[in-house]
């Protein structure tokens, strides 16, 4: 009697491997809640960077975004920021959405403000930048007198470490090479106007005398 031809068997895990195949796999995130699935990466961190006195005033302001698009929300926001952190000992607040980090110096408060999932370690090294650089140009005194009369240093100095809301340095000694470099440029050109006006004074003044 013919045995029947026994159909080829299939090779160890051949079977399985098949039917995985056979199944899709999920996309990339299905089934994870919106809110845990990865953020687009952004170079834009810095929403704003005040500086107010000890009541609550506003001294310095730069705000890089439209979250307060009006003077008055600003100041609002400032008001809110300021009675939050005024009288705690601590050196990071959570309002409206936003991480704020902050320090205080004799008669001045520094805030730098960023959103909610930001690097609290990135807002604090954009903090601490501002406030050894702005220590340097006032000598020491970081304190209301001496910010209103050095205003334009401290605008420097805060645009040399943000720009639109990206931060552009947190190396406190190239901020301050940066600003003494575009100090001193600016005092050659003002020097050299000085000069162009003195030697057409100097030039009139002859030709008179002729």
């Amino acid at each position: 009697m013919q045995r029947p031809e026994a159909w080829p068997r299939p090779h160890p895990g051949e079977g399985a491997a098949a039917a995985q195949a056979e199944v899709a796999a999920p996309p990339a995130g299905a089934g994870e809640p919106l809110g845990q699935q990865l953020q687009e990466p952004s170079l834009y961190t810095i929403k704003a960077v005040f500086i107010l006195d000890n009541d609550g005033h506003r001294l310095l302001a730069k705000y890089y975004d439209d979250t307060f698009p009006s003077m008055k929300e600003q100041v609002v926001f400032e008001k809110n920021v300021f009675n939050k952190t005024s009288r705690t000992d601590s050196e990071i607040a959570f309002l409206g959405g936003m991480t704020i980090v902050y320090k205080s110096s004799i008669d001045l408060f520094l805030y730098v403000v960023g959103s909610s999932h930001e690097n609290e370690l990135m807002l604090m090294a954009v903090l601490t930048c501002l406030f050894e650089s702005l220590s340097h140009i006032l000598r020491r005194n970081v304190e209301k007198r001496w910010l209103l009369e050095n205003m334009d240093g401290a605008f420097l100095v805060l645009d040399e470490i943000v720009d639109g809301g990206v931060i552009l340095e947190s190396e406190p000694q190239q901020v301050i090479q940066k600003v003494n470099f575009r100090m001193d440029d600016s005092a050659l050109t003002e020097q050299s106007v000085a000069q162009v006006l003195q030697s057409a004074k100097e030039q009139i003044k002859w030709s008179l005398l002729k």
